[in-house]
């Protein structure tokens, strides 16, 4: 064997090595009860993780990933100041023809990208439990594609576990967490624009976000209930049931109204006079439209769609309107 080709597979388990402990890394700071600056540090050493996955992944497949100038037959390879080559960054990686990544899969780390971009000029606040279902479809999505790229041995899920939580999620708090109160403006009209940039389909897909519904449990004998979660097939009897019951699990999606379709919710339930006019009015004096208010979203670039919570923001305005609509 060749001393170059010892050098590249060198170079390929350093890559994978670091790559797994930037991603161990990720997550064990995101658990950690005593760190407050968790989603910023998870973004950035995931992207670090996958960065140098797709790095390892590139070399095995002998595809060059570094940025050149192509001067005929010959490349010219771009360098730092200091005369280090310069390798592609994850986004770049993901553009690349060659790149194993699913699509939903690269949608769910182009969000991730996106978020850092946002992130990195200044201080967040109350995001970690609002991108939660991105940060756990990112961690998934990695430990399945470092196995399937190389040997299953590399997978990372013997070194996790869940972590443990002193408080459930009340009613009141799911709905604290859906309205988003102190959610900075940037990274508000960031998540806004990027999710309605997708499909319906591609939202929902779990390599993009992974939603889990939570159902206390009851069990009827000893050891029933050892474990705090339990996985369900999703076509299970179980599953089926408690989709039917909660009917909340493949509905993630939030619906979305049309100007018009707010208009005919208020008239039907009893405002005849409340027109598109004063609805113009309202939110204009409100600045509903601003997407640090989270109403609503632009679809396609093109239509604004309110969001449930506007549709209750009208409903109070025509209720205590003192009759004008009746």
């Amino acid at each position: 064997m060749s001393k170059r080709i010892r050098r590249v597979g060198s170079i390929k388990k350093e890559l994978l090595k670091k790559s797994r402990e930037a991603a161990l890394a990720a997550v064990q700071i995101f658990n950690n009860p005593n760190i407050s600056f968790k989603s910023e540090s998870y973004v950035v050493l995931m992207i670090i993780a996958w960065t140098y996955l797709l790095h390892a992944y590139f070399r095995d497949q002998k595809i060059e990933h570094r940025y050149c100038q192509q001067n005929g037959k010959r490349r010219k390879f771009d360098k730092t100041k200091h005369g280090a080559y310069k390798y592609w960054e994850l986004e770049r990686c993901l553009n690349d023809v060659n790149s194993p990544i699913d699509k939903d899969t690269a949608n769910n780390l182009r969000f991730l990208i996106g978020l850092r971009h946002e992130i990195e000029h200044q201080m967040t606040t109350r995001i970690d439990d609002i991108l939660s279902a991105r940060f756990q479809a990112c961690c998934l999505n990695y430990n399945e594609y470092i196995k399937k790229l190389f040997k299953a041995n590399n997978g990372i899920e013997k070194h996790l576990s869940f972590s443990l939580q002193f408080s459930t999620i009340s009613i009141e708090q799911k709905e604290l967490l859906e309205e988003h109160p102190g959610l900075p403006a940037n990274i508000r009209g960031y998540i806004q624009d990027f999710d309605a940039g997708l499909s319906d389909e591609e939202f929902a897909n779990p390599h993009y976000a992974y939603r889990i519904l939570f159902v206390p449990k009851t069990a009827n004998r000893k050891g029933q209930a050892d474990r705090v979660i339990e996985f369900v097939k999703s076509d299970s009897p179980l599953a089926e049931a408690i989709n039917k019951e909660y009917a909340v699990i493949k509905e993630t999606e939030k619906r979305k109204y049309l100007p018009k379709q707010v208009v005919d919710l208020m008239k039907a339930e009893g405002y005849p006079g409340f027109s598109v006019h004063y609805h113009t009015q309202l939110w204009q004096s409100l600045d509903a439209k601003n997407p640090a208010k989270g109403y609503g979203t632009m679809v396609a670039g093109k239509v604004w769609h309110w969001y449930e919570r506007w549709v209750d923001v009208v409903r109070k305005y025509c209720r205590e309107s003192g009759g004008k609509y009746l």
